[in-house]
């Protein structure tokens, strides 16, 4: 089931005196995180006012509505923030890595079904999917030539292994 809300980042440090903080994005780019006028904050999805967001060295500079010195942005440290699936558009094609969480991976060529999506780490070059419930544990790549069909509503993807995966 997709969720309703998605984490994108955490609180960190505060940054100066007038109840900025430091956000660790979990997003793809820190701007992703800059788009939002309403975040909800923790497991209980409170939600708070964007008054400005800007990105400073690959961490989001926040300012939310109603924190306006130090003592309150440090009540936030470690706060996961999420955005409400329904504010976000995705170009076609695209998805959530939390939507690829345990979905059915198929071999391409057996039709076997070689286990489910454990984890996506997210490495430099490209993310790998961790595929865990199989014969072994399995890193595929998440490129073209592994991946080659992505079906988050009906639950699997399909991947080509090559010798040696």
């Amino acid at each position: 089931m997709k969720q309703e809300f998605l984490e994108v980042g955490q609180i960190t440090s505060t940054h100066g005196i007038m109840g900025e903080m430091r956000v660790q994005p979990w997003a793809d780019s820190p701007e992703f995180l800059c788009r939002f006028d309403t975040l909800y904050v923790g497991p209980t999805h409170w939600p708070i006012k964007v008054e400005r967001a800007r990105v400073h060295k690959n961490m989001v500079i926040l300012k939310l509505e109603g924190i306006t010195d130090v003592p309150g942005a440090v009540a936030m440290r470690n706060q996961v923030l999420h955005v409400a699936r329904k504010d976000v558009k995705l170009p076609e094609g695209h998805f959530f890595l939390a939507d690829l969480q345990d979905l059915e991976v198929r071999d391409a060529h057996s039709g076997a079904v070689l286990g489910r999506i454990a984890e996506v780490l997210t490495p430099p070059a490209n993310n790998v999917y961790v595929v865990r419930g199989g014969v072994r544990e399995l890193l595929i790549p998440a490129v073209p030539d592994f991946v080659l069909e992505t079906n988050v509503d009906e639950g699997y993807i399909t991947v080509r292994l090559i010798e040696g995966m």
